[in-house]
């Protein structure tokens, strides 16, 4: 899901790398062959001497890791899966080494709850990856930058003017425009009966709604959007691309080499010159006035009353850009599948819609509240297809244990959160999506019932969270509204493809294309 940031475990296995590499530097003189010939001798010295340093500490149980790459090659391409496999083995709380990263996988709702809440001080800081500290703006952000002073202050800057409640009903009349927009593009498409891809349509709903809510106006569509569009879907992509130097440091080089460095820095100098040229739209004092202040609106005004910089304005904007788009859209993606797989949802899911919309011919943010079955729709589906399956990584701050195991400082930490919403511990027939389960139930997803954190829990829990509910919440009460929906022809719901993509946020790994009919005034009038 992401590269790694490498951090020797021991101070003793930190001052051998140290003076390994002075000594190198101070061997210069010497043949390229000679160096070589002593690579493998400072290799198996370090080695004797990790063992060693180990040997006094209880970790958790793991498998046992190889030369120089550790347990890196267990991973597999859907790192959430794998790791699922490994706490079969090995049990909810798993001690890795990535490279030379010591790393704790989590994979229970008890443990979640004793690294997240009872012990959250230890585990609150996040690892600083190669690619988030350069697009973060050295961690001038709120999502990634490490745990200190820095991170409360914008925390509160996150919570009171960003993502208070007012704001984010502020952003109502943005949702409900790109909803009805999307609802007008696929009312067109029906006449055709050919298959419709939402996977494309719902990507763009969400860019829409970000964008605008962000930088006051839309990318997608035209030369300009198309090309901050790509920027966009490039900075996602180097999010969870891998960086050798985050786990080895001295191969760090090889990301030169294979131009990855080159690649994160054209991608950061673009972005950073879109950011340029939003920022100083919005200072032009000759810039009409907005009715509704967008993000960076809000980022100016909190930067002249704090003395931050531009670059604290950039590194926010990049959180909303890159977690606002992909989580929401890949959302809907998964909570559709489901629902055309399951037949007896999909039509309860329509009765409540069309029932309490009736004939008004649109569902409004104002209505989502009497929507009670369909946010048990959208609870079910964080469960069986967490936007993002091992959250945000953390790093420990200090040396701490869990259940009597030793946990290092600087360790990396993934809370595998689809494992604890599909463990049968704690849901019945877990690999079936039934919305029922939470009729009665108090199980919710803000932080408070570890069983089920898609958004994560304590300190660090997300706090675009109740905006992107929202938009989930009201991109599905119309589509089940205004549409009945129908596999194309020769699939149906055995056959569908519900293999999961690589990366942070875990999309379907092939596009839902699905055949819409627009609904009857007679379908309506049944359920009023």
């Amino acid at each position: 899901m992401q590269q790694f940031t490498l951090t020797l475990p021991s101070p003793i296995v930190c001052s051998l790398y140290q003076n390994s590499m002075s000594l190198l530097t101070s061997l210069s003189w010497l043949s390229f062959p000679s160096i070589l010939l002593l690579l493998p001798l400072m290799f198996l010295t370090t080695l004797i001497i990790f063992k060693k340093s180990r040997s006094s500490l209880n970790l958790p149980p793991g498998p046992p890791p190889l030369p120089i790459i550790g347990n890196m090659h267990q991973l597999g391409v859907v790192s959430h899966n794998s790791l699922l496999s490994l706490f079969k083995t090995y049990g909810p709380l798993l001690h890795l080494q990535l490279g030379s990263v010591p790393t704790l996988v989590v994979s229970s709702a008890k443990l979640a709850k004793e690294v997240m809440k009872y012990q959250d001080l230890n585990f609150c800081s996040r690892p600083p990856f190669m690619s988030q500290k350069r697009l973060s703006y050295n961690f001038q952000d709120i999502a990634f930058v490490p745990y200190g002073e820095y991170w409360r202050e914008m925390r509160k800057i996150s919570i009171v003017e960003l993502f208070s409640t007012k704001r984010i009903q502020s952003f109502g009349f943005i949702r409900e425009e790109e909803v009805s927009q999307m609802i007008a593009l696929i009312s067109d498409s029906c006449s055709s009966s050919k298959p419709i891809n939402l996977s494309d349509l719902l990507l763009t709903l969400t860019s829409n709604i970000i964008c605008r809510a962000a930088f006051g106006k839309c990318y997608i569509g035209g030369a300009e959007k198309s090309d901050f569009h790509r920027i966009s879907l490039e900075t996602q992509a180097l999010f969870v691309a891998f960086f050798v130097g985050d786990f080895i440091p001295w191969l760090g080089w090889i990301d030169t080499l294979t131009g990855q460095r080159a690649r994160l820095e054209k991608n950061f100098f673009e972005l950073d010159a879109f950011y340029d040229q939003v920022i100083d739209e919005h200072m032009d004092p000759e810039r009409p006035k907005s009715e509704h202040e967008d993000f960076v609106d809000v980022m100016i005004k909190v930067q002249k009353d704090l003395n931050l910089t531009r670059d604290h304005i950039k590194g926010v904007l990049m959180n909303i850009l890159v977690a606002g788009t992909d989580t929401g859209s890949a959302t809907v993606v998964w909570a559709m599948t489901e629902l055309i797989r399951n037949p007896r949802v999909m039509k309860k899911a329509q009765d409540e819609v069309r029932s309490v919309v009736g004939s008004k011919n649109k569902v409004e943010e104002s209505d989502l509240s009497q929507l009670h079955y369909l946010k048990l729709v959208v609870k079910e589906t964080f469960r069986l297809h967490c936007p993002a399956p091992l959250l945000v990584p953390r790093e420990t701050i200090r040396h701490c244990t869990i259940n009597g195991y030793d946990i290092l400082p600087k360790t990396l930490v993934f809370v595998n959160a689809m494992a604890i919403g599909r463990d049968p511990e704690y849901w019945k027939d877990p690999d079936e999506f039934v919305p029922e389960r939470f009729i009665d139930s108090e199980v919710d997803y803000r932080g408070t019932h570890f069983q089920l954190i898609p958004f994560g829990a304590g300190r660090r829990i997300c706090p675009g969270m109740s905006f992107g509910t929202m938009t989930v919440e009201l991109t599905m009460a119309n589509l089940v509204y205004h549409f009945n929906w129908e596999f194309p022809s020769g699939v149906n719901k055995e056959n569908i493809d519900m293999s999961e993509a690589p990366g942070i946020t875990v999309h379907k790994k092939s596009d839902l294309l699905l055949v819409a009919t627009k609904t009857s005034s007679s379908d309506v009038q049944r359920q009023e």
